[in-house]
């Protein structure tokens, strides 16, 4: 009896130690995988989401409700100018206390240096799902967003340089749509009248933006930023010749104040019916094409950029990319959000609905992908699918480069001697070459 009574006393003891126990629950998966179907493990989380004021912010928003009833993780979504975006992001990363979880970045401009001071989280993990099929996404897309084999960022939207023209005015002349920059200098000469105010070509003309508009021209006659021993090459004779031409063609046939010119200004004088040939990104097709924000939408044609003696070169670039914070405290969830944004489901939404061209080759591929841009933009994005991946020099002072090259290009515009001021700025890029190595 008296056993009998301590292996009871032992059994009450190791209930109660098993009562006061936290209870065990299932690991939360990884930033690589997906959670079972129906499970909620991040139910209760708030992400912070910063980015720009731009179609695919427009297009994702009312789609948030979707990804919140599904997952039980809430989006606060802070949408800001571009110039905004990146101070915010510059200022609250340095501080080192940012609560951003995920951001919208552009990796052209900005990857080099936020890579440089640490402030991505590597996604290569989180897009190791093979339900979520990375391989879909362009190569030339990823590689516009990956940096010292780091993935900055999964590309939300692309962006060529295409050749915008009126065929109204084409026709009226005779003329052919121009397929190589010969053909375009010269139908810009025949279709200038300035006396009516309508002027054969527009660009951007201001000096750091008309950069990445000029790189189409700077490829197609053979040239680059700097070689493969990143020795500066912004006088070479290809180099020249692009300046030369991009020059000419808005002094001699441009519109007044073009040096004033980023492409908000530009696309507007075409627009406004007083420009017959436009050069400038694939994505803001729909300032030119739709109605309600062009008085020449019905008039408008898209076509490849023109070819010069490398032939048709042209950017194919991802502009936007969405990034992980490294210092974010949700790094799950932010995994499952990104996942989530640019799906095959969700891309085709954006792209399909939202009308902004996504990376991935799954949805170009689809009717449902294509169906809502015009037929010969869609031709002329295919046809540029071999692009060149920047649109600018690849360096961390992105934005120091821009300065010192647009600066040559300006002078040609003004008529100046750009081959002294090709020297100059080839000098003050090298200079900064050597700085990074």
């Amino acid at each position: 009896m008296k056993q009998l009574r301590k292996l009871l006393l032992l059994l009450l003891l190791l209930s109660l130690v098993a009562g006061c126990a936290a209870p065990v629950s299932a690991p939360a998966p990884s930033a690589g995988e997906a959670p079972a179907a129906g499970e909620m493990p991040y139910a209760g989380v708030t992400l912070r989401l910063v980015g720009a004021n731009h179609p695919w912010q427009v297009a994702i928003t009312p789609l948030l409700a979707d990804f919140e009833a599904q997952t039980g993780i809430k989006v606060n979504f802070e949408a800001l100018g571009e110039d905004q975006l990146n101070q915010k992001l510059t200022t609250e990363f340095t501080a080192g206390n940012s609560d951003i979880d995920v951001f919208m970045q552009r990796p052209l401009q900005e990857a080099r240096v936020m890579q440089l001071n640490g402030w991505y989280e590597d996604l290569t993990n989180c897009v190791s799902d093979p339900d979520y099929d990375f391989a879909d996404f362009a190569d030339g897309a990823v590689g516009t967003t990956t940096v010292n084999g780091v993935l900055t960022g999964v590309p939300i939207v692309t962006e060529q340089e295409v050749l915008y023209y009126r065929k109204d005015l084409l026709e009226a002349a005779g003329l052919e749509v121009p397929k190589t920059l010969d053909e375009l200098k010269a139908a810009a000469e025949i279709l200038t009248d300035r006396d009516n105010e309508m002027y054969g070509f527009v660009a951007r003309g201001q000096r750091s933006p008309l950069v990445t508009q000029f790189s189409s021209f700077l490829y197609s006659m053979g040239g680059d930023w700097f070689d493969e021993n990143r020795q500066a090459t912004i006088n070479t004779p290809e180099a020249l010749a692009a300046i030369d031409l991009y020059g000419t063609l808005l002094r001699e046939y441009g519109p007044p104040g073009v040096l004033n010119m980023s492409w908000p200004q530009a696309v507007a004088i075409f627009a406004q019916g007083n420009a017959a040939l436009y050069t400038d990104a694939s994505s803001i097709y729909s300032n030119m094409l739709d109605p309600e924000k062009s008085a020449v939408a019905d008039k408008t044609g898209v076509a490849v950029f023109p070819a010069g003696p490398a032939g048709s070169i042209m950017y194919n670039v991802t502009s936007w990319g969405l990034s992980m914070h490294s210092g974010s405290r949700n790094k799950e969830a932010a995994c499952e959000f990104i996942k989530w944004a640019t799906s095959k489901e969700i891309v085709s939404k954006t792209q399909g609905e939202g009308a902004v061209p996504g990376a991935r080759e799954s949805v170009w591929a689809s009717p449902a992908g294509s169906a809502a841009f015009p037929a010969d933009w869609v031709e002329a994005v295919a046809a540029s699918a071999n692009g060149r991946g920047y649109d600018r020099p690849l360096v961390i002072a992105v934005t120091q480069a821009r300065d010192i090259i647009g600066g040559a290009v300006t002078v040609a515009i003004e008529g100046g001697d750009y081959v002294a001021a090709a020297n100059d700025a080839n000098a003050q890029f090298q200079a900064l070459l050597d700085s990074e190595q």
